[in-house]
């Protein structure tokens, strides 16, 4: 079965900035919040302070992963210039996003250079209160000036949007301004992180809340929907069942696998972010088709 991973990211070094102050890389694969707590960030053979696109190849090459969505946030740090690198470096196996905060003051010279002067056709937020936009300041509107300025621009330039609005009961999470935005932009392929990132106890929540997001241009990646679920372990029933909804609701042709790494695989493998779903048996071979290989294709590489 052919495999593209539809959410994954490099980073040249780690620079983030969150709800918990700055993220610096320690080396090893470790990394510090300026709470000082340090945890491992990914697995020390991908990298010491970094994640090259080469470490992502040798992962993707051992699991017959033809392409990536390499994706971008403040967990990592903006990586603007090093993703485009690596998009340039291996056009036939990446596609890039770009990201931006647009409360920067010079923020339409920062676009002309993303999506003008280095050509980027997909564009990122992270909109979370853990590690996003909203991680350092008050709750921003997803449905409001600001972010309907992005959406414009993003219609005007014909950009792909990714939206991550972090997790269930957090005021990050607007689901409803999305739908709104959905609609009020059908022009706009929009693409929805970690299929909403339910919780366990969460699945009553999903199904009202996706059946909101039923539109012809509106599409899912579950990357670290495993993860959300813990302390569960694989096969991750739980997860399963989430995906199970979303295909009841959205439908199968809707959803991709993105494995989120590199820092999933501080805790998992990438056999099993496969093996969880196709072993799972709630998908036909045509379903699995969609899930891990067309729909990415066509939302991401039919340019």
């Amino acid at each position: 079965m052919k495999i593209i991973d539809a959410h994954a990211h490099v980073a040249q070094y780690i620079a983030g900035f969150t709800s918990r102050g700055e993220l610096r890389a320690l080396g090893g694969g470790k990394a510090q919040y300026s709470t000082g707590e340090v945890f491992q960030m990914f697995p020390p053979e991908m990298g010491d302070l970094g994640v090259t696109p080469e470490a992502l190849l040798k992962v993707m090459d051992k699991h017959g992963v033809e392409k990536a969505v390499l994706l971008q946030g403040n967990w990592l740090g903006f990586q603007n210039e090093y993703t485009y690198k690596a998009v340039n470096n291996y056009p036939n196996r990446f596609v890039g996003a770009a990201t931006y905060d647009p409360f920067c003051v010079n923020v339409k010279e920062i676009r002309k250079h993303l999506f003008d002067d280095l050509g980027f056709k997909v564009v990122k937020f992270e909109l979370s209160n853990g590690s996003g936009l909203m991680a350092n300041r008050s709750p921003v509107d997803l449905d409001g000036e600001v972010m309907n300025d992005c959406y414009g621009h993003a219609r005007e330039k014909g950009l792909t949007v990714v939206l991550d609005i972090g997790r269930p009961n957090n005021p990050c999470w607007q689901v409803d301004a999305v739908a709104s935005v959905v609609k009020k932009y059908p022009q706009i392929t929009f693409v929805i992180c970690h299929l909403l990132a339910p919780q366990r106890g969460d699945n009553e929540l999903l199904k009202k809340s996706l059946q909101k997001l039923i539109a012809p241009n509106i599409y899912f990646d579950y990357a670290a929907l495993a993860h959300n679920q813990r302390p569960e372990i694989y096969p991750y029933p739980t997860a399963v069942e989430h995906l199970k909804t979303a295909k009841e609701i959205v439908g199968a042709d809707r959803l991709m696998f993105g494995s989120d790494m590199p820092s999933t695989l501080a805790r998992e493998s990438y056999e099993n972010l496969i093996n969880f779903v196709v072993e799972s048996g709630a998908f036909a071979q045509n379903e699995l088709e969609d899930i891990f290989y067309n729909t990415a294709r066509k939302v991401y590489f039919s340019n």
